[in-house]
């Protein structure tokens, strides 16, 4: 996701990398970086491991809902349909591609692969509040 967005960060900083025009990545989306904040949430996870804190813990878990998977959720909304148009037609006319290929199948790939991070992370955070909440972690904050 960096990757994508570094072209767009660039041209808001003005910098200009001819490499990086000639792939003609296309206009980030307000979800691609809202979905960024996923990923400075998991510090916020780490941060709970490394002190057991059951509060961050939660926050952590609360903000990979939110941003993790309610932005996952909304670009698998935003891209149904021209991926909908694909797999039943084929036909990619009507739909948007980048160096000849479905830029909303690319975006589901992305999805589906993040989709599981988020999972195995909340899983696993999950089964760290269980543990510290058996052995009788007070400590909240």
């Amino acid at each position: 996701m960096v990757a994508k967005l570094m072209s767009d960060i660039l041209d808001r900083l003005d910098i200009f990398i001819l490499d990086l025009e000639e792939l003609e990545v296309p206009e980030p989306i307000w979800w691609e970086y809202a979905w960024l904040l996923s990923i400075l949430v998991t510090f916020l996870g780490l941060a709970a491991i490394r002190k057991n804190k059951i509060k961050t813990m939660q926050q952590f878990i609360y903000g990979i809902l939110l941003f993790g998977f309610g932005t996952l959720f909304y670009g698998g909304l935003y891209y149904a349909g021209d991926v909908w148009t694909y797999v039943s037609t084929g036909e990619t006319d009507d739909i948007h591609l980048w160096q000849g290929v479905p830029y909303a199948m690319i975006w589901y790939a992305f999805i589906l692969v993040a989709f599981q991070v988020h999972m195995f992370s909340l899983y696993f955070a999950w089964n760290l509040l269980s543990a510290w909440r058996s052995r009788g972690s007070k400590k909240a904050e």
